[in-house]
């Protein structure tokens, strides 16, 4: 591969500059960054780069924000529940929460802003039952009912920004002062971060993209009492949450807001939950909020003749992507991390800004560049799953963050990345703005919609969690699949339908949750135009608990469609006289492996003699098909991602679309590789997704079939 230059963005620390003047050549970098913990001297930002430097609008001012601690953003967090023993209960209302990140405001009127919550009945405490001791933090119910419990809802002041205390603590900053975020909703924090970005830009005239981390408000994180985390919602809005924020809630949408409708019963409308009407319509008024002073600072930026960048985490909340009001900030860029695929989308798919730029992985920080370690394992695997998307949609630029001095110390990893780099200019060379061949058309159906494109299942981003990669593996098999993929609401069907062009239907998910839909099922209009939809020849799949939700003797709503239902326990004396599998399948034709469902469902039954069970142990049914006048739906029980599950997810959506004879084109039988095609430029490309060399019988758009070999990794461009 010929060297190639450009794309990519560089971290770099000062007294650095031997090293990293070679970086920038073996690495053809373009671009230089600063990470939270360093920074670029003189001599660094004269070298011949483009140069970021990262930007904390609401961080990282303690002169200021010392002294204006009134104008400190603000949480609304929730007590544990607390068991009165007798008529009075006394509750450690900060008990479990790390002093160092949150204190109590007492500056506002507890009585006005706070709220005592009867658990067991749900019942608000009236205010005369209850008292606040500021001096040892602690709430008094009176007149409680013995072995009810109590939780307490109460405003806090968040005195140290979460990112920079994980950063403190993983770096071992000691000492390092703790940044203090202000609210820039607040009238002296608001000038202060306008008149401040003005002198900073022309205090910094060799800064070309001032990279925004990011503007405002945080995504909720809250440290426990052993500063670790305690909550983590990389969707939560908690952090935006204030008394002037209500206050203005209610004077703009004409009602106002209960703590309850933030702290949720202590789920604090974390996005597995069916959002309610308060919750969107807050969301909205921060979203407005944030895209119109997020707009004022981006036309500093603009006006001063730099370019602004906005970093996809950190301080995010309110600038949804994909959200209405996020194009009117008139951002030139976005970056954000890559975890894998499906984040890698997230990215790439983003309208309305000139380029889009994706942090790798590896960070280069201590947790992962120490003796005895290879951060080669962790880079391969990042780099072979987001590659897959980067052939169907690619980041214009990709780069690294964090020390780069610790990332020298390790020539294999230096070595390895300078070969992704050159990978991945020919990949957007080849790639970048010509559509690629899709066979079908898939929508992933939930409470969210086209808001939170390719963000379903993720709780801190792409982390991993017992609970949802099950589901997550859908979303990281599609993003570099031959479909088009879009996101689509429950909602968007009540008020507009389905569209003609859409040929499968997924909806996956735990019961009651946003995915699945719980009660959002319960609609009339709803079900009968999905219904009509597949009746009509619309394909429906199912994952986990779709369309789950208890009434009229069933438990999936849409089981008339997926031909299987759950056992609730309610009919067990009802006898199922259909357990046998069949031996053969079009969506399991190729099947090579052990079938793994991840967490899987229990309890699946088949309804009738005609469906069409795949795979049935442990006395239940784990995979079906079944014929719904003239469409078809399928079920499976989980989809954890794998390469395996990616080929048996494909061959899933074919078969629900009625398009088995159109399956064995642009495709490769060996689940490894994968095909790409680009009509417009008459180019395909075969890829091998493993660090090993394989071989495969590959069809092209006509079906002819050729056997190919693949070195370990290897992209073959035609």
């Amino acid at each position: 591969m010929s060297k190639t230059k450009g794309r990519v963005t560089l971290p770099s620390e000062s007294h650095f500059l031997k090293e990293t003047r070679e970086m920038l050549d073996r690495w053809g970098a373009d671009a230089l960054r600063d990470s939270d913990g360093t920074k670029l001297d003189d001599e660094i930002k004269s070298l011949d780069a483009k140069i970021y430097t990262t930007y904390f609008v609401a961080r990282g001012h303690n002169e200021f924000a010392e002294k204006h601690m009134d104008e400190c953003q603000q949480m609304l967090l929730m007590s544990k529940h607390n068991l009165a023993l007798d008529t009075t209960v006394t509750i450690d209302f900060l008990d479990g929460y790390f002093r160092e990140q949150v204190q109590a405001d007492y500056v506002h009127d507890p009585k006005k802003w706070w709220e005592v919550i009867d658990r067991t009945t749900q019942e608000i405490v009236p205010l005369d039952s209850w008292s606040v001791d500021t001096d040892r933090h602690l709430v008094t119910v009176t007149d409680a009912v013995p072995f009810h419990e109590y939780t307490v809802s109460f405003f806090v002041y968040a005195i140290w920004d979460p990112t920079q205390m994980y950063n403190h603590i993983t770096n071992n900053w000691g000492d390092k002062p703790h940044d203090i975020p202000f609210d820039v909703r607040q009238p002296a924090s608001g000038a202060f971060a306008r008149d401040y970005l003005k002198k900073w830009l022309a205090d910094n005239p060799d800064t070309d993209v001032v990279r925004f981390t990011t503007f405002f408000y945080h995504f909720t994180l809250v440290f426990n009492a052993d500063a670790k985390e305690k909550f983590v919602d990389w969707f939560g809005y908690g952090a935006t949450v204030s008394i002037r924020a209500l206050e203005e809630f209610e004077q703009e949408y004409g009602y106002a807001l209960r703590p309850e409708d933030i702290v949720d019963n202590g789920y604090y409308n974390t996005t597995f939950r069916v959002p309610t009407k308060a919750y969107r319509d807050y969301m909205e008024f921060i979203q407005k909020f944030v895209a119109r002073k997020a707009k004022e600072l981006v036309d500093l930026v603009h006006d001063a003749g730099r370019e602004a960048m906005m970093f996809l985490g950190d301080n995010w909340i309110g600038t949804e992507p994909y959200g209405p009001y996020f194009e009117s900030i008139g951002l030139d860029a976005v970056v954000g991390s890559v975890g894998g695929g499906a984040t890698l989308r997230l990215i790439s798919d983003i309208p309305g800004v000139k380029y889009t730029e994706g942090r790798f992985l590896p960070y280069f920080f201590p947790d992962t560049f120490y003796e005895g370690n290879d951060p080669c394992v962790e880079a391969i695997d990042n780099w072979l799953s987001a590659r897959r998307a980067l052939m169907r949609n690619p980041v214009d630029r990709i780069g690294y963050g964090g020390y780069l001095s610790l990332a020298y110390k390790f020539p294999k990893f230096v070595d390895y990345i300078e070969k992704v780099t050159d990978e991945f200019r020919l990949i957007y060379d080849n790639v970048k703005g010509k559509k690629p061949y899709c066979g079908l058309k898939v929508a992933i159906l939930n409470s969210w919609g086209g808001l939170r494109s390719w963000q379903s299942y993720m709780v801190a981003h792409a982390l991993w969690y017992k609970q949802t990669y099950s589901y997550f593996g859908i979303l990281e098999s599609l993003s570099g699949a031959a479909v088009d993929v879009v996101f689509m609401s429950f909602d968007d069907i009540r008020n507009n339908g389905i569209p003609k062009d859409i040929d499968v239907i997924i909806n996956a998910g735990d019961a009651g949750t946003a995915f699945s839909g719980g009660e959002e099922w319960l609609d009339e209009k709803l079900i009968t135009t999905v219904r009509r939809w597949i009746h009509e020849g619309g394909g429906f799949v199912g994952v986990g608990d779709p369309s789950a939700v208890h009434r009229g003797g069933r438990f999936f709503q849409l089981a008339d469609v997926l031909g299987v239902d759950k056992e609730l326990g309610f009919t067990l004396s009802t006898d199922k006289y259909f357990k046998d599998a069949l031996d053969t399948h079009f969506i399991t034709e190729d099947r090579t492996g052990c079938f793994d469902f991840g967490e899987s469902r229990h309890d699946i039954y088949a309804l009738s003699a005609s469906t069409e069970i795949i795979e049935y142990s442990d006395n239940e049914v784990h995979l079906a098909a079944n014929a719904y006048g003239s469409g078809r739906g399928v079920y499976i029980a989980g989809l954890p991602y794998s390469y395996e599950n990616t080929r048996l997810l494909m061959r899933v959506l074919y078969f629900a679309a009625h398009k088995e004879e159109s399956f064995l084109r642009w495709y490769a039988d060996n689940v490894n590789c994968e095909v790409n095609a680009y009509p417009e430029s008459g180019k395909y490309a075969i890829l091998n997704n493993s660090n090993e060399e394989q071989t495969t019988n590959f069809y092209d758009g006509e079906g002819t079939c050729e056997k190919l070999t693949l070195r370990p990794c290897e992209i073959l461009w035609r």
